[in-house]
Parts: C-alpha cells; sequence; structure tokens
C-alpha cells in the first residue's frame, strides 16, 4: 500500500466526510508546485483556491511567521499586538478604507459586515433589515452567509435560512433598482464571482451598484475574499472600475494560506462597532497578522503586482489559443487576470482527474467549468506547461 493510499484510509476512517478529496495527500510545498506523501510533484494552478497568492512556504512569509512565533502567540483582544497594528495600517493605507476589524476567514469577514451594515442603520434610528445581493454569488457558510449566497444548492438542508435576502441577476442594475427600497441596508457583490463560474462584473456595474446605494442611502460591500489581493493585478478588484465602497471583506490570499480575514470599513461604518457589539477571540492574532503584513509588504513593495499583470495577460493568451484549437469542446473562456474559467462542452470531472494524472491541480467552478487561480508568482513557463496539460485532458476527457 502506498503512503498516499495509508494517509487516505485513515482520513476516512476519521474525517467528517464532508468533503470529496483528490486521491492524493499533500505534505510539502514549494513555490508554485506541491508534493504528495508518495514523492510526486504537482504544477498548483489552483493556489489552495485563490488563496496561495505568493505560492506555497514563500521566504519571507515563512520568516515573518518563525520570527512572530519566538515572540507571541495570542494575548486576545483586551491587548493590541503590533503584528495587527501594522497589517491595519498597511490596508488603510492601500485602500479605501479608514479602519479594520479582524477575523478567521471570509465567512467571518462577510458575517461581520452584514451585521455591520444592519447596525449601521439602527444606530440612525432607521432600522433596515434587508439586503440586496446576486443570482450565482458565494458569500460563506455560516447561516447569514449562506442566506446571502444566490445560489439555492447551498442552503438545501439548512432552511429556513436567514430573512431579508433579496436577489439580482449579476449585471443587470434595473434589476437592482428593483429590489432596492428604504428597507434596503445594503447591496452586496463580488467584482468577480468565483464559485459559480468566474463572472466578471460588466464594465459600468459596480459604478451603477455606487449611484443605487447612495441614491437609497443603502451601503455597498465589496466582497473581494476570492478576487482581491493581486489576483486582477490591481491590489484591489474593484481598482479596475475605480469604484469604492463603504465596506470591503477580504481573507484567502491576505494570509497566503494562514487564516484570516480582515473587514476594511469608513470611518462612518467602523465608529457603529462599539465595544461588546462585535467579536473574534482569535481575529488578529499575532500570527496570522504578522504573516499577512508580509504578504502585504511583497504585493505593494515587492514587485508582485507587477508579476501577477504580466501572468495574467500571458495565461489569457494562452487560453484564447487553447479555446481555437480546441473548437467546441470549449464554450467559453472567460475571468480577469489570475482568476479564469474554461467552459467545457460537457463535465469536466474527468478533466481534473486527467490534469492530476499528468501532475497539475486545477478545480472546478461548477459541473461544466474549469478554474484556475495559481499563485501570483508564477511563470510564463509553468503557465505554458500547466495549459498544455489542460489541453490534452479536454481532448481525452471530451474527444
Amino acid at each position: 500500500m502506498t503512503r498516499n493510499q495509508e494517509l487516505l484510509d485513515q482520513a476516512e476512517a476519521v474525517l467528517v466526510a464532508n468533503y470529496r478529496p483528490l486521491p492524493i495527500t499533500l505534505v510539502r510545498g514549494e513555490g508554485c508546485h506541491l508534493f504528495d506523501a508518495d514523492g510526486a510533484r504537482y504544477l498548483d494552478l489552483m493556489g489552495g483556491i485563490a488563496t496561495a497568492a505568493l505560492g506555497h512556504c514563500h521566504p519571507k512569509v515563512t520568516a515573518a511567521l518563525e520570527e512572530q512565533a519566538r515572540k507571541l502567540w495570542h494575548v486576545s483582544n483586551l491587548f493590541g499586538s503590533e503584528p495587527k497594528i501594522r497589517l491595519a495600517e498597511q490596508l488603510v493605507a492601500n485602500c479605501f478604507a479608514d479602519r479594520v476589524f479582524f477575523c478567521n476567514s471570509g465567512a467571518e469577514a462577510n458575517e461581520a459586515a452584514l451585521k455591520c451594515a444592519r447596525r449601521f442603520h439602527a444606530e440612525r434610528g432607521d432600522p433596515r433589515p434587508e439586503f440586496v445581493a446576486f443570482d450565482g454569488s458565494f458569500h460563506g457558510r455560516t447561516l447569514f452567509t449562506v442566506s446571502a449566497t444566490g445560489q439555492p444548492a447551498y442552503w438545501k438542508g439548512f432552511e429556513p435560512v436567514v430573512s431579508g435576502f433579496r436577489f439580482a441577476p449579476f449585471g443587470d442594475l434595473d434589476a437592482v433598482r428593483e429590489q432596492v427600497s428604504e428597507r434596503t441596508a445594503a447591496i452586496l457583490v463580488e467584482p468577480v464571482q468565483g464559485e459559480s463560474g468566474v463572472w466578471p462584473a460588466p464594465p459600468g456595474f459596480l459604478a451603477g451598484l455606487r449611484e443605487i446605494a447612495d441614491a437609497s442611502g443603502a451601503l455597498l460591500i465589496f466582497d473581494e475574499v476570492q478576487c482581491g489581493m493581486g489576483r486582477m493585478g490591481t491590489l484591489f478588484a474593484h481598482e479596475h472600475e475605480g469604484v469604492s465602497p463603504d465596506l470591503m471583506t477580504l481573507a484567502k490570499a491576505l494570509g497566503n494560506g494562514i487564516p484570516i480575514g480582515a473587514l476594511c470599513a469608513t470611518e462612518a461604518c467602523a465608529e457603529i462597532l462599539v465595544p461588546g457589539s462585535h467579536a473574534s477571540t482569535f481575529g488578529g492574532n499575532p500570527l496570522a497578522c504578522a504573516a499577512a503584513s508580509a504578504v502585504m509588504t511583497e504585493l505593494v513593495e515587492g514587485g508582485v503586482l507587477e508579476q501577477s499583470r504580466q501572468a495574467g495577460a500571458h495565461l489569457e493568451a494562452k487560453l484564447d489559443a487553447l479555446a481555437a484549437s480546441l473548437g467546441d469542446r470549449v464554450v467559453e473562456v472567460r475571468g480577469r487576470g489570475l482568476l479564469r474559467a474554461i467552459e467545457c462542452a460537457g463535465p469536466v470531472a474527468a478533466v481534473i482527474e486527467g490534469c492530476l494524472r499528468a501532475g497539475v491541480l486545477v478545480i472546478s467552478a461548477g459541473e461544466s467549468v474549469v478554474r484556475l487561480a495559481p499563485p501570483l508568482i508564477i511563470g510564463e513557463a509553468e503557465i505554458d506547461t500547466g495549459i498544455g496539460v489542460l489541453e490534452g485532458a479536454i481532448r481525452e476527457a471530451l474527444g
């Protein structure tokens, strides 16, 4: 029995079966590559689902963690800590926000944003219990955030979901206007929808949402958990549209795999989260914040954003060529930067398995969509290798 199989058998015996893992167990990572328990090497084109922005075991993030691990791990939010303050300063200096609340995940960040929006209006004597979100969206797995998710399949078995959510087709401003009322606390949107198939917001859509929110008195929330932190070639995805929200949520790539989430807020929104209104035991953990601070430094000062832009352009060209080569096997390629989708003319489970056998890791975003979200540091040669394997896997799976 291989070591991979031994570990898979052990996992099956003790873990809750709410995941469907691929038939390998990963034990080590280096840059854009991962290694399984039997020593096989894989090119990572999924980046831990858009999380390992700087690749695996990045030396500067590793050094930041090691240094902080020798100093301080946890103190609770009854005290301040240097890494938390430093990271908040970096975020505030590089986005619209005046203040930051730290937590542990994207779901927690979105939960905080939704609570903040309701409380914002309640504190002004204008309770607004409703939200407008979008078909195809994904915002998390807590009961509040799954209720905000515009994919009813995620609600199954958890009903009744939290009330107050209205959904509009993604990209349809007229439909949003019909849903917004004096009861709307906020409009919640991903600048690029990830889980439903990688759908960038149409040009002008985010600006239109800003206008609708301002006219109605609602807040505007951007969920950048998957599409933010350099993946679009800019630090934040909404920069492409020149539009700023009132609240923005981050996680995933913020810590390069170390669990951390953040709610970035304007002063007007932040001031309503007074002591006792919201909290997170591990939010702002010194280890997580030290890692995230190193990530921010690399993105802002280390040239990674330029790397991301160049890699995104090369990936786009390679995918266009792939689509032309594969003809009607491919319905569409879409996305932006280093978050891309290849919609195929059939189920992609066999495509993903074929890539795995050939040493390349990709992920789906729906039954017929292959999603790519590689590390931002990926090189052109690695992209060429990965897309070559992907093309072969699509030919084999779809004939």
